[in-house]
């Protein structure tokens, strides 16, 4: 039987991750976070002292690296950095700056983009991240880009992290969000854009549950 899969691209701090795994729930389908992955990544370059701005150490670290990706008893997608799960560690801001560096790279995408496709031709699929519906996944069923304004998202990071323990001053997380923004949108190699086939999603007026009732309603519509 063929597999469903749904693509959810947008920027940094716009709920991809919350919208998708409760929508997967409710759906049935794998939830996948791939942006998790490459903060595994990152994780690893932060651990063993690798400047995340020099390629061409990170490149030849990749061989060294297996990151899997698990579901624990609690149903959510769980981060395996060789054997250890990192899972809440790869939260930290300074994993998210580090992932946004590494992630420009080509040679970590090429390193991640088969364990992604593979997921999708053995499972109905949501997953979430920068470039699903453009690379990853360009022939997904449904392509949402789901976004909302910078000082939405810094709104919602801040309390995310207050909630986490690790506050972090609005100021900050805008100007963090802002900064990615613009790293996303303007690397080489598949930058943040919106598929032409997308369906465009702003959360920036919607609380939760209204979000999640209108992502429901886009793929009821495509599937």
């Amino acid at each position: 039987m063929d597999t469903i899969s749904i693509a959810i691209d947008g920027p940094s701090g716009a709920g991809k991750s919350t919208l998708a795994r409760s929508a997967a729930a409710q759906l049935g389908y794998l939830y996948v976070d791939t942006g998790a992955i490459y903060r595994t990544i990152a994780c690893y370059m932060l651990r063993n002292g690798i400047d995340p701005a020099d390629a061409e150490t990170v490149t030849a670290s990749l061989p060294q690296i297996q990151v899997e990706l698990t579901y624990g008893a609690d149903g959510l997608q769980h981060m395996l950095l060789n054997g250890e799960d990192v899972t809440s560690e790869i939260r930290l801001p300074q994993v998210s700056a580090c992932a946004s560096v590494v992630s420009a790279y080509p040679q970590v995408r090429s390193f991640l983009l088969d364990m992604q496709r593979t997921l999708a031709e053995t499972h109905n699929v949501i997953m979430d991240g920068r470039d699903i519906g453009t690379v990853v996944l360009p022939h997904a069923q449904v392509k949402i880009f789901l976004t909302a304004s910078a000082e939405a998202r810094a709104k919602r990071r801040c309390l995310e992290l207050e909630q986490r323990g690790t506050p972090e001053p609005y100021e900050k997380v805008l100007d963090d969000i802002q900064r990615r923004d613009w790293n996303d949108t303007h690397r080489s190699t598949a930058p943040l854009r919106q598929a032409e086939d997308a369906v465009v999603l702003d959360t920036t007026t919607l609380d939760f549950a209204q979000s999640l009732a209108a992502l429901l309603q886009i793929i009821k519509e495509h599937v």
